[in-house]
Formats: structure tokens, C-alpha cells, sequence
């Protein structure tokens, strides 16, 4: 009998040239890499501007986030920043490939061969992203993917390994992490995807967005960009981990069926909208390449390799004062801005839960002013920017990777 998954593991194996684990969300194959290397008590070095999820994730699997200080350009590590005693202490490093824009892989690669480490690459906004020709999710140890976020799933995830052994080794400790399938989530996870299309392509977006505000039916533990941190509660569950069970009202939040064993319904879904990956990810340069042209966009867009073109980002993150504010304004023009992490992990979270970066003003400044723009709506954000008069936020001068400041359209 075929491991479960494996038609799509295949699939995403020819793509990468590395084995792949079939998982049903990219926190779960996270997860496993993790337990796998990680013993439970270490410390893994990694971005403060990143989902909460992946923060749980890390506290689930036993171990300790350590918050690095980045770039105030992109979110993601800076590895020049990180002190020598930091580097000496960590068990792991696990990138976020923020937006899909690369971490600095080749440093942090070079450093954990260094230190006998291993590298985990976060890619589940980076399916498509390359660096000096050779895919993210190719560099460390293990790389989780997220299929969802690049063909409009709510589904499927995948972990990339170094070998066949390791493949199957993870396969098993997989199996014994599923929950048993339900047809009742299976249609769900199928229906979800075709729902959103239709409100999407019938332009209803913004009454969709206030109906569902007004009748407090988002997922309600996110009121604001972060869920609810229960700090008591989770304080709770440390004597627990690893355990997923103990963790799972915070590991769930936005997709319940993280660890929920699809049924053949979903899983032929998901076939069929990963045939359709590489027109996606085509949709998604063209869109990069727009929004990265205009005056709103960060210095690291600039700095991209262009490995056969504009890479496919998941987001393009643009740099805006008010941002918060402009965010509400931007529903009349039927765009709803997601995947926004402020305040930093470490604000967030506190010392009871994660090691504070050293030099937290960058993730601060950064968390604060990027707008993520859906490069697939590059034409409409662009135009609705323009009509609210967005003004560029310029990165406070005196910045470590302070470089020349980009000049914006609107001045700030």
C-alpha cells in the first residue's frame, strides 16, 4: 500500500529534487522536522516577524524560541546581527522566507555546518522562490511547504528531507500524529476554497468583510493581528510539551484540520490545483514585478535575485505610513490585507515564553509599516493606494542595514 499522500509528495519531489512528506497543513510538516531533530529543552534561533501558529508550533514541539534581531528591510534574520554568545547557544535555526523573500540562506546554511546544527527552512511563502539558481526548501536540514498558500487551497502541506531514509522515518511519526478523517471536514475543506473564488469573482468582498465583522463571524481569536495570547493557560501547557494535543487551541487558530487526515475528496482537489501551480506562480511574478515598481515598495524587492525573472511572491511588502489605519480603508476598494505580524513574537509573547531579540527596533518598525499586497491584485491595490494617497514610511536613519532610502511617490 502507497504511504498516504505520496501521488502529491511525488509531485512536489520532482519540483525540488529533495524527498517530500505529504502533510495536511505546512505547521503540521514544521512540526515533525522539529521533533524529529530538536530535543525537547533547545533553542531555535528564528524571526519575531513571523505568524504566531509557527511560534506555537516551536513551544509544542519543547522548545525554546530564541528571537534574532532582522532587516528592517525585509523581516527576515540578519545573521551579521546575531551575537556570537546567541549563535554559540542555539540548537537550530528555523528561516521564514518572509513574503516569500528569501532569508539569507547561504550565511545561515555555512553558519549551521559551522555549529553541527540543523537549518529549517520555513518556505510556505516561497514555493517558486530561488537563490543562485537552486530552490528555497534545498538548503537546510528540512524545509516545510504550504501548498494552500499558492493555489488557493485550505489545505495541503509538504516537508522536504535530504533521503529516503529520513522520507520514511517522518512518514511514521506522521501516521501517529493524524486524527482520523471526517466527510463533514473533507467537504468543508473542499467547499471553503470555491466559496471564496465566488465572492472574489462577484466583486462582494467588502460586504462580505463587514457582514462578517458585524456578526463576529472571523475566527475570533484574532481580533487584532495577533490572536489572544491566553499567557496563563498556555504557561499551563509547558509541562506537557511536545505534545500537540496540549497546544492545539493555539496551533489550530485559522485552519482546525491542521493535522486532520484527508480523505480521497480533498486530495483530488488538491491535485488538480497543483497542476495549476506554475500559471500561478507566473500570475504572481507579473504582479511582483508591478507592485515592486512602485514608490511604496521595500529596498528588498530591489535586491531580489532575479533568478529567470521577478520571484513569486506570496506577498510583496510594501512600506506605508498609518498602515494600520489604511488597512480598514482599503476594504472600500475590496482588498483585505492578511498576514500582517504585528506587534514582533517577542512583544507579543514576553520573556516567559521566548528569549527577547537583542535588537528589537528593526522587527518594531518594520511589523508596523509593511503592508503585504497580494500580487495577484497587484492593478487594484495599486490604484486604491493611489486614489487613499498612501505615503511611503521611510526606516528610521541610523538602522543597521540602514542602505540608500528608495524615493516614494507620495513623500513621508
Amino acid at each position: 500500500m502507497l504511504p498516504y499522500g505520496s501521488g502529491l509528495a511525488t509531485a512536489m519531489a520532482r519540483r525540488l529534487g529533495r524527498p517530500c512528506v505529504y502533510t495536511p497543513s505546512a505547521r503540521l510538516a514544521l512540526y515533525l522536522a522539529l521533533r524529529h531533530w530538536c530535543r525537547p529543552g533547545g533553542r531555535v534561533l528564528m524571526s519575531p516577524v513571523n505568524d504566531d501558529v509557527i511560534l506555537f508550533v516551536v513551544l509544542a514541539a519543547g522548545l525554546r524560541p530564541v528571537q534574532a534581531p532582522v532587516s528592517v528591510w525585509d523581516g527576515n534574520i540578519d545573521p551579521a546581527a546575531v551575537p556570537e554568545r546567541t549563535w554559540r547557544n542555539v540548537d537550530a535555526v528555523l528561516t521564514t522566507n518572509l513574503y516569500g523573500i528569501p532569508d539569507r540562506v547561504v550565511e545561515l546554511s555555512r553558519r549551521c555546518d559551522e555549529l553541527g546544527i540543523p537549518l529549517f527552512e520555513d518556505a510556505a511563502h516561497a514555493i517558486g522562490t530561488r537563490v543562485d539558481g537552486q530552490p528555497i526548501g534545498t538548503f537546510g536540514t528540512a524545509a516545510a511547504f504550504s501548498l494552500s498558500k499558492h493555489v488557493a487551497a485550505t489545505a495541503g502541506g509538504f516537508l522536504a528531507v535530504e533521503d529516503e531514509r529520513t522520507r520514511r522515518k517522518l512518514e511514521t511519526l506522521r501516521d501517529e500524529l493524524l486524527l482520523p478523517r471526517s466527510l463533514r471536514a473533507d467537504l468543508s475543506t473542499t467547499l471553503r476554497p470555491l466559496a471564496r473564488s465566488t465572492v472574489r469573482g462577484l466583486h462582494l468582498v467588502h460586504p462580505v468583510w463587514r457582514t462578517l465583522q458585524r456578526f463576529g463571524m472571523l475566527e475570533r481569536e484574532r481580533d487584532t493581528f495577533r490572536m489572544n495570547l491566553h499567557a496563563p493557560r498556555l504557561a499551563g501547557c509547558a509541562s506537557e510539551a511536545p505534545s500537540l494535543a496540549a497546544y492545539d487551541p493555539w496551533v489550530r487558530v485559522d485552519l482546525h484540520g491542521y493535522r486532520s487526515r484527508h480523505g480521497a475528496l480533498v486530495r483530488g482537489q488538491l491535485k488538480l490545483r497543483a497542476a495549476r501551480l506554475d500559471a500561478d506562480l507566473a500570475r504572481r511574478r507579473a504582479g511582483s514585478s508591478l507592485l515592486a515598481g512602485t514608490g511604496w515598495a521595500t529596498r528588498a524587492l530591489q535586491d531580489l535575485p532575479a533568478d529567470g525573472g521577478p520571484s513569486p511572491l506570496f506577498r510583496v511588502p510594501l512600506l506605508v505610513q498609518d498602515r494600520d489605519q489604511l488597512v480598514d480603508r482599503l476594504v472600500r476598494h475590496g482588498v483585505v490585507a492578511g498576514y500582517i505580524y504585528d506587534p514582533p513574537l517577542d512583544d507579543y509573547a514576553g520573556a516567559e515564553f521566548v528569549e527577547p531579540s537583542p535588537d528589537p527596533s528593526a522587527a518594531r518598525w518594520f511589523a508596523a509599516h509593511t503592508l503585504p499586497a497580494d500580487p495577484l491584485l497587484a492593478r487594484r491595490i495599486t490604484k486604491a493606494l493611489t486614489k487613499e494617497r498612501a505615503a511611503l514610511a521611510h526606516p528610521p536613519l541610523g538602522t543597521r542595514d540602514d542602505l540608500a532610502l528608495p524615493v516614494g511617490p507620495t513623500g513621508g
